[in-house]
């Protein structure tokens, strides 16, 4: 029997997004393997990330990048330094300024990264039609835009 109330059809939609949320959130706070680079938090990952796309970064522009402080940046920046998969150095041009780079360890890490985001959008695109993902990456645009307001 189909049902056709409009309040328990939207309660059962927000229960779905509601598992999603916490799923993600999951995701999001568990550690990955990355190559020889072993487990890396997604923070940690992310940091390797965003310095890959822009070799040699400033501590500061690294923290804009990330939205974060700059105290956030020093101790993320310290982690991976211990796991030697970035070493901070004297930066070419800006005196007294210190950039951040990936070690060989981390570049590993980074193209890792980059294979297990290429094939997450392979599944997507095996997984759903052209326009099914169009749809759902303009509902996820709009979900981004109401959590963010």
């Amino acid at each position: 029997m189909k049902n056709n109330n409009p309040l328990q059809s939207e309660n059962h939609a927000s229960l779905r997004l509601g598992r999603l949320i916490l799923q993600l959130r999951r995701l999001e706070s568990t550690p990955r393997t990355f190559g020889r680079a072993g487990a890396l938090t997604p923070s940690e990952i992310h940091t390797i990330d965003a310095i890959g796309t822009d070799e040699g970064l400033l501590m500061k522009e690294l923290a804009e990048r990330l939205g974060v402080t700059k105290g956030a940046v020093s101790q993320l920046v310290d982690r991976l330094e211990a796991k030697t998969l970035v070493r901070r150095t004297a930066h070419p041009k800006v005196s007294r300024g210190i950039q951040v780079v990936l070690t060989d360890k981390g570049r590993e890490a980074y193209r890792a990264h980059a294979d297990m985001h290429a094939a997450f959008y392979e599944e997507l695109q095996q997984s759903f039609t052209k326009e099914e993902i169009a749809i759902f990456e303009q509902c996820v645009s709009k979900l981004r835009d109401i959590l963010s307001e």
